[in-house]
């Protein structure tokens, strides 16, 4: 009788457990992204932070509880949809974020907690405060090694602005993944002279381009962020020697699935009535030519749902943002988020 009991019992484990097999979800895709999310600072003052116009008693921004939580109810509304696209989101790089705080507070929020997304932050010496970090899938993605790397302006010691952060890691336990979030310097102050800053920026994105490429043949590598360029400008091609076609890549090269974006008259930012390619995501030779039975870039992308464009006035048809001209909005972010989508061959 007993043995009769054991052999039901372990009948039954084998039949709960080929159910279970079965009911896996197919992982042959995967979605990587970016997303600067327009200064998502939180509402307590930090004397290390220029948080001044996101205080309770600033009279510019009036920042406060209840804007502080529409702002992450509105972004997490954003996230959960990039997370439903097929093959599922599992990383997303982000951008003008003031601290470690936030995202948890944004990955807690009722729409991204069932995603269960974790943070990898870094605190940057950025004036304004404001950092890059990512947010990602620890049940798909496992983090190997982090490591920042400060932007220097030759002839400019008092030049600062944030590092880039690299984040290695293991997709689906298929593919080693080296993924560089960063957020270049802005053009104010005009074009021209902020431009050694987004070249130093495009220096320091090759270098680390080249060590990691260098080291590891067919190196699977990611570069993104909003580099306050178009695909098409000399920081970003000439510095990082971006490809503008994805035939012949070497494994060492670097290709710009965004520049084919943006020729098309699409962008992630909208100024002066036009559309800019602000948000890149930069990706390797060996990503693009991948091994049979290892993940491979498919296709590149702009988030572009319909809520995220303002309805009415002079910003109309313009993305949907926190704030403009100084004026509270109630929106999402002035950047359209951007990504990439991984296939297993």
């Amino acid at each position: 009788m007993v043995l009769n009991m054991r052999r039901h019992f372990l009948t039954l484990l084998l039949a709960v457990t080929a159910c279970c097999v079965m009911a896996q979800p197919a992982r042959n895709k995967a979605v990587i992204g970016f997303y600067n999310v327009e200064n998502l600072f939180d509402t307590i003052d930090d004397p290390l932070k220029n948080d001044e116009q996101f205080l309770p008693d600033n009279n510019d921004y009036r920042w406060n509880t209840e804007r502080y939580q529409t702002k992450l109810r509105n972004l997490s509304l954003v996230i959960s949809e990039i997370a439903k696209l097929d093959g599922g989101l599992v990383v997303l790089g982000v951008s003008e974020i003031e601290n470690e705080q936030v995202l948890l507070d944004l990955v807690a929020t009722e729409p991204l907690a069932p995603y269960h997304l974790s943070v990898c932050h870094h605190e940057s010496p950025d004036r304004r405060g404001v950092d890059v970090a990512f947010l990602y899938d620890a049940s798909r993605f496992k983090i190997l090694s982090t490591r920042a790397f400060p932007t220097i302006v030759p002839n400019n010691p008092d030049f600062i602005t944030r590092d880039q952060w690299l984040m290695t890691g293991v997709l689906d336990g298929v593919d080693t993944l080296d993924i560089v979030v960063n957020h270049w310097p802005s053009k104010s102050g005009g074009e021209q002279r902020s431009l050694p800053g987004r070249m130093a920026a495009g220096q320091l994105g090759r270098s680390i381009a080249d060590s990691v490429l260098n080291s590891r043949p067919n190196a699977k590598f990611i570069y993104m962020g909003d580099l306050n360029d178009n695909p098409t400008s000399k920081c970003i091609m000439q510095e990082m020697g971006t490809k503008t076609k994805p035939e012949k890549l070497t494994s060492t090269d670097l290709y710009n699935p965004m520049w084919k974006l943006f020729r098309d008259g699409l962008g992630s930012y909208a100024y002066r009535d036009s559309w800019e390619m602000l948000d890149n995501v930069i990706i390797s030779g060996g990503l693009v030519n991948a091994a049979p039975g290892t993940y491979k870039f498919r296709s590149a992308h702009i988030f572009r749902k319909d809520f995220l464009f303002t309805k009415s006035g002079s910003y109309m048809d313009y993305p949907y943002r926190s704030f403009a001209g100084g004026n509270y909005q109630g929106g999402y972010s002035d950047h359209l988020p951007v990504y990439i989508v991984l296939i297993k061959n």
